[in-house]
């Protein structure tokens, strides 16, 4: 493997450490350790299964098709999205705070305040947006086409989904004060747009 190689793997491997721990501490940091699993590491079955097809198209390209590894220019820009996404991610984390959970809630908490100040006044669902762009980038940084797109579309359906689901018990619990803040402020996530009437199916 060239420099170019090595540098792109300890990138990619350093942001996906840092992504999962930095979101433990935050996670112990806000609810306390009393209250965090290693479920807040977020990592599952198929998010292994993904990053392990990324890495194995990462290798078998490195040496069937070298030269698509050698485009610095598009892997300096996934470099850029992953760190903006972590940005945008942790952003999210701290502005919340303990209103954060990885976890949607289903019943209301008296404790529980709508969050519409810093990153929030701008996108509604930062933490997606923030975890759409990393992952993706992850995979531009490493000059990967197929886990590119395959990431963009899987992370990209799940969050469509998530939102709705999570979008009707914050009508459920702040009612017509989320129904405006949902219509003066984008998802964060393409296409994903506010509807009125948003249910659980």
């Amino acid at each position: 493997m060239t420099e170019i190689f090595s540098t792109e793997l300890s990138q990619f491997l350093i942001a996906v450490i840092f992504f999962h721990s930095s979101e433990y501490v935050l996670a112990l940091v806000f609810h306390g350790r009393s209250n965090v699993s290693l479920s807040s590491l977020l990592i599952s079955k198929h998010y292994i299964l993904a990053m392990i097809f990324s890495l194995l198209e990462y290798l078998s390209e490195s040496v069937l098709f070298p030269e698509l590894k050698k485009q610095r220019i598009i892997s300096h820009l996934g470099l850029a999205m992953v760190v903006i996404g972590e940005i945008i991610r942790k952003m999210a984390v701290t502005t919340a705070g303990r209103a954060f959970t990885h976890l949607i809630r289903t019943r209301h908490d008296d404790r529980h305040r709508l969050v519409t100040h810093g990153i929030y006044g701008f996108i509604r669902h930062p933490g997606y947006s923030g975890f759409l762009l990393w992952a993706v980038g992850t995979q531009i940084m490493l000059c990967n086409p197929i886990s590119t797109v395959v990431f963009a579309v899987v992370v990209w359906h799940f969050f469509a989904k998530r939102i709705v689901y999570e979008e009707y018990f914050l009508v459920q619990f702040f009612g017509k004060q989320y129904e405006e803040y949902a219509q003066r402020v984008v998802s964060g996530v393409p296409f994903v747009n506010w509807k009125r009437g948003n249910s659980v199916s």
